[in-house]
């Protein structure tokens, strides 16, 4: 298992990068709507913010290596559909 602070900078890495892409993307696409591209930043400080908060304060009673595993999987799924809506930005 991967300390909580390499966790949290995935996470944060991760999530900066998306911002990128979006904003690359509202850059050198003039079709960009101006309302989506701040509603997917939006969304992807929010999903930041959960999963830094889920890193710092498991939640008791679950097995720390489930946990961190199933914080894992929905961090990924999280992040395919935000590319998704990038994706779907300049379509």
């Amino acid at each position: 298992m991967a300390k909580r602070k390499d966790l949290k900078s995935i996470v944060s890495d991760t999530c900066a990068d998306l911002v990128a892409e979006v904003v690359a993307v509202s850059l050198y696409d003039g079709k960009a709507n101006h309302d989506n591209v701040l509603s997917i930043i939006s969304s992807i400080l929010k999903v930041r913010n959960d999963y830094v908060k889920r890193i710092s304060h498991p939640e008791p009673g679950m097995e720390p290596k489930e946990y961190f595993k199933k914080i894992t999987e929905d961090f990924v799924k999280e992040v395919d559909e935000i590319a998704d809506q990038i994706c779907n930005l300049h379509a």
